[in-house]
């Protein structure tokens, strides 16, 4: 099928640029980008009113809980809100019941996801057998069976000599490493970040250090062994600093922030509302700003949902004890046009971090609007307003922060290799 998109805007997060254009695929790809011209005879045409037509987002970090828990997230649902969200490409984690820690466990899941996910779905493993951070996996086998990168997700792996080895193993197969930067020590056990909020509420707290101090240690490994390293959550401006530095002395050093982080901040627990309780926890506001516009200035490259299911039960329970994490797969394209609508940044920078970056770190052909990339795309209107019914969300679990919350735009549609798997309604 041949599809011609005309009265678009066009964002290239490639070039930086936003352009009014038209667009045609063919084949499953992006034929060619022109502006509004005469469409191929055997093209369907889509007028797009003037709406925003940019690459899918490439979704690093997202957890499906297949296999083990399969009641709070499974692929085909995960699925439908990662579409519903203009989301094209998930990157999932290996945070599941067993761990994706052995070459059978990931063939599982791959089959899976082809099966019910209607977008790519793309596994990470896990770096260490069970994610308990003593022996590491058979990286070789897994990245032969598909996987992406290896990552113990939250559990840092205390022990360095460990996380040395796989690091240099990992740098001699060319795979790439993803790391939770926190002082593990420090973090447990905590539910905020220690200041005068944390203080009055009577929570357990964690400093801002811990997370510079997590990520110290592991720039000092990787300039020890030379490994590809991307930090999953830098959420705190002291952590910049240390990131700039290791960025330019050569270091093979990505990192990235999850849009939680970016749109909202530790007042936000207000009456412990256990819903905005995440793991790092919310930062003060400085630290918010500080990040958002070390993502407008690409020190942080990606921007991910960080999507954690958690059901009911294990929300609706004593701020301390409730579980960590939000979904956002759906509510990741309007928290981060929050960002746009302040002006800390344009929409190609956006696109940067939120679809070029992440596809080009783990070297996906996707994240470009661009002749011969995949016809990956979503259609988008970054002015709708709307306020957020959780209720209405596809993901089983429906534990958002932002919900009730009056928020800006709306994917009209999404694209797969040029197959429409979403349509607003």
């Amino acid at each position: 099928m041949t599809l011609h998109f005309i009265n678009a805007q066009l964002i290239d997060p490639e070039a930086g640029t936003l352009t009014k254009g038209a667009l045609t695929v063919r084949d499953g790809r992006i034929e060619r980008i022109a502006a509004n011209d005469e469409p191929p005879g055997d093209a369907q045409i889509i007028d797009c009113r003037g709406k925003y037509l940019a690459p899918g987002i490439v979704d690093l970090g997202v957890k499906v809980c297949e296999p083990g828990e399969r009641h709070k997230e499974s692929y085909r649902s995960a699925g439908l809100a990662a579409a519903a969200g203009g989301v094209t490409t998930m990157i999932t984690r290996p945070d599941t019941t067993p761990a994706i820690d052995s070459p059978e466990v990931l063939e599982f899941v791959t089959r899976r996801a082809n099966e019910a996910a209607p977008v790519n779905v793309i596994p990470m493993a896990a770096l260490t057998k069970g994610r308990a951070g003593q022996e590491m996996t058979e990286i070789g086998f897994l990245m032969d069976a598909g996987a992406a990168a290896f990552t113990d997700c939250d559990h840092v792996v205390t022990d360095t000599k460990v996380f040395s080895r796989a690091l240099t193993y990992a740098r001699s197969l060319g795979a790439l490493v993803i790391a939770h930067p926190q002082e593990p020590i420090l973090s447990a056990g905590a539910a905020a970040t220690s200041g005068k909020f944390a203080s009055l509420r009577g929570l357990p707290a964690v400093s801002p250090m811990a997370e510079r101090m997590g990520l110290d240690r592991d720039i000092a490994l990787i300039e020890m062994t030379g490994a590809k390293y991307h930090a999953d959550q830098i959420t705190t401006a002291r952590a910049l600093p240390a990131l700039e530095r290791a960025k330019r002395n050569g270091l093979d050093i990505t990192a990235g922030v999850g849009v939680h982080h970016l749109t909202l901040n530790a007042l936000d627990v207000a009456d412990y509302r256990t819903f905005f309780k995440l793991k790092p926890p919310l930062r003060d506001e400085d630290d918010r700003l500080a990040v958002a516009h070390a993502v407008a200035s690409g020190l942080i490259d990606i921007i991910c949902s960080m999507h954690t299911p958690q059901d009911e039960e294990s929300k609706r329970l004593p701020f301390e004890e409730a579980a960590s994490g939000a979904v956002g797969l759906e509510t990741l394209l309007p928290a981060a046009l929050r960002l746009v609508h302040a002006e800390v940044m344009d929409l190609p920078t956006l696109w940067r971090a939120l679809s070029l970056n992440p596809a080009k770190r783990l070297n996906l052909p996707g994240g470009r609007l661009s002749a011969g990339a995949p016809a990956d795309l979503v259609l988008f209107d970054a002015d709708a307003p709307f306020k957020l019914d959780r209720a209405t969300l596809r993901s089983k679990s429906r534990n958002t922060p932002f919900d009730g919350m009056r928020m800006q735009g709306k994917v009209l549609k999404t694209y797969v290799a040029g197959n429409c798997v979403f349509e607003a309604p």
